[in-house]
């Protein structure tokens, strides 16, 4: 059976939108820490090579759905295709026992600045140390193919963890943005019942 959607009113906020903060992060240099141990026995992290569109679909609109992610899902394949084999996008699937967990996505298109434009785990996979062991990984990769730093940023809509977790992980913030955005859920590209911990606002 399908959740209705929490609706609430916020003085200031048109009908159908979110305010969301933005933070950019970098790092400038590789991290001195340990990268962190796999946290699991049978992990394997393979690169998707010319993932197809169904294969990357699933992982992003399984991954970001409870954080309302939504610029992909606005693509259609010809355009999503044309990102995901791009040659300089690397694309890394983390597996647990066999079974995809979670990924993360460097884009290589901007010169040395390498952008971890993607990062999180499968619902089901949270909560058992994968992600600072994946982001570990990312980093790296990052840096072994000639980085000259590595950016990221994370918004109000993620987990309330990830700003920390980049910041553990060597990051540091640079900048903060505040937009006002199309709620997906209203426009109908996310279900409704999705990210019932941002209200859906309504007049």
């Amino acid at each position: 059976m399908t959740t209705p959607p929490d609706l609430r009113v916020v003085p200031g906020l048109p009908p159908g939108k979110l305010r969301v903060v933005i933070t950019y992060l970098e790092m400038t240099s590789p991290p001195t820490a340990p990268k962190p141990r796999p946290p699991v026995e049978k992990l394997a992290l393979l690169r998707a090579e010319r993932p197809t569109v169904s294969f990357y679909r699933y992982l992003y609109n399984t991954v970001g759905e409870p954080w309302l992610w939504v610029d992909r899902r606005k693509l259609d394949d010809a355009a999503l295709t044309a990102i995901i084999h791009d040659p300089k996008v690397e694309i890394a699937v983390l597996y647990v026992g066999g079974v995809p967990a979670g990924f993360a996505e460097l884009d290589r298109r901007r010169g040395t600045a390498v952008d971890l434009s993607y990062f999180g785990m499968i619902p089901e996979f949270v909560g058992m140390r994968l992600g600072p062991f994946l982001l570990g990984c990312a980093i790296d990769a990052a840096w072994k193919g000639g980085a000259g730093k590595v950016t990221v940023n994370t918004c109000t809509l993620d987990h309330p963890k990830a700003l920390r977790l980049y910041q553990r992980a060597g990051f540091t913030p640079v900048r903060q943005d505040v937009r006002i955005a199309d709620d997906p859920r209203v426009t109908g590209l996310i279900p409704l019942d999705a990210a019932p911990q941002h209200p859906i606002v309504t007049s």
